[in-house]
């Protein structure tokens, strides 16, 4: 037998009523196998089961995949270096400083920035309206960090002019107005690509980088989930 750790972020951490639990698995068990025994350990997963995300030591995981000796599992729902620049990259419950985070990654070649922020918020008026008292954000911050590692480098791979790149997400409960992720991409013009960067930026983000919300309002509270369940290799 083989154990290992088990992790549970967002929707599942409600549904088994704890973030983490330690667990005896047959050797040879692969992560399709371990998800019927959780649902077994945790009848409320059962409905979440085909609708889980894995990571093995966190790196995105497969059904197919055997999971070894000492592990650390994790399951949550779709979430939403090296090139001598500068890289931020960071979960935090701190306050994001827009003008410090833009000033990291200026060069004396800097000409240009492109800077996205998203914030909270209050009022949302298409697909379902309704009002937002405040947002909860949580995160698998290690995996995370490691994922907005991956998104600079895929940005720098596309766009080879970029300079430098901010990659930073707040976590915690988070009232409207309050700005809750920033992606900022510097280069030597403004034609050279920095807008498009920072537009990829934060869609891969919500893609592959294992963060989630809960919306709080008057009419209840409920996790925001996506959709997107990452490739092979991503």
């Amino acid at each position: 037998m083989n154990k290992i750790s088990v992790l549970f972020f967002a929707t599942f951490r409600d549904k088994a009523g704890t973030n983490r639990t330690e667990i005896e698995i047959p050797e040879g068990t692969t992560i399709a196998g371990l998800r019927t025994l959780l649902a077994e350990k945790f009848p409320p997963l059962e409905t979440l089961a085909d609708h889980a995300l894995a990571s093995i030591n966190r790196e995105y995981a497969y059904d197919d995949q055997v999971i070894p000796e000492g592990a650390e599992v994790a399951w949550f729902p779709p979430v939403s270096g090296g090139s001598g620049f500068p890289t931020i990259f960071s979960i935090t419950e701190e306050e994001l400083d827009l003008n410090e985070l833009v000033d990291k990654i200026t060069l004396p070649s800097t000409g240009a920035a492109c800077v996205f922020t998203g914030m909270v918020r209050g009022v949302t008026k298409r697909e379902n309206p309704h009002d937002t008292e405040y947002l909860e954000y949580e995160a698998y911050a290690v995996m995370a960090e490691a994922k907005m590692q991956q998104v600079a480098d895929e940005i720098r791979e596309q766009w080879p002019t970029v300079e430098g790149v901010a990659i930073v997400q707040r976590i915690g409960r988070l009232y409207p107005g309050t700005p809750t992720v920033l992606i900022a991409c510097s280069a030597a013009h403004r034609d050279t690509g920095v807008f498009e960067a920072a537009r990829y930026g934060i869609d891969r983000l919500k893609e592959i980088v294992p963060v989630w919300k809960k919306e709080v309002g008057i009419e209840g509270e409920e996790w925001v989930e996506g959709e997107y369940r990452p490739n092979p290799g991503e």
